[in-house]
């Protein structure tokens, strides 16, 4: 072999890794905004129930309004939060309201006999779950994304194609609160 093949081929091998290097970074963002539409699809279905909720534990308990009220506010803020953390904060606070709604319909009991409030609390216990799993698998997905924007000679590619970090759907360290599910069943 002469000088000129084993160049050739060294160029080839260096084009391909570059190639397989760039697919491999699509690929991890495409999974990554996948997972974020999941994430998407399960919130809307929890917005979509809370009205619903909201309107079936007023029947019973009108008097109590600032907790209508807070769940209310709680669910424009998620709906109009933007951005990873901002969602992050409004969902946390979200589920908190949610708590308190809950803790209301305690005192009730012929609104936890409900069948209406009864189905609601199993579609929204269903939907709290396939919310975490989807926040599982996004994170999942954008670490795996990130340890590849950071690895050594990915990183490289990366910086060449302008792939950015992306943020982790993350509950605030700070609430504790927020970090307990959600409680559906009494």
């Amino acid at each position: 072999m002469n000088t000129t093949t084993i160049v050739l081929i060294v160029v080839a091998v260096i084009v391909l890794w570059a190639v397989f290097s760039y697919n491999r970074f699509i690929t991890l963002v495409n999974q990554a905004k996948e997972a974020w539409a999941d994430i998407a699809v399960q919130l809307k279905r929890r917005y979509d129930l809370i009205p619903n909720l909201v309107e079936t534990v007023k029947g019973y308990a009108s008097h109590e309004s600032s907790a209508f009220e807070n769940v209310t506010k709680a669910r424009a803020a998620a709906m109009g939060a933007t951005g990873t953390a901002d969602k992050a904060e409004a969902e946390n606070q979200l589920s908190s309201t949610l708590k308190s709604l809950f803790a209301v319909s305690e005192a009730y009991p012929e609104l936890k006999a409900n069948q209406n409030f009864l189905q609601l609390q199993r579609e929204l216990g269903d939907t709290e779950d396939k919310i975490q799993a989807s926040r599982r698998f996004y994170n999942t997905t954008v670490m795996a994304l990130n340890t590849a924007l950071q690895s050594f000679p990915g990183n490289v590619i990366a910086g060449s194609f302008g792939f950015k970090h992306m943020d982790l759907f993350e509950l605030a360290a700070a609430d504790a609160a927020a970090r307990e599910p959600v409680k559906v069943q009494f």
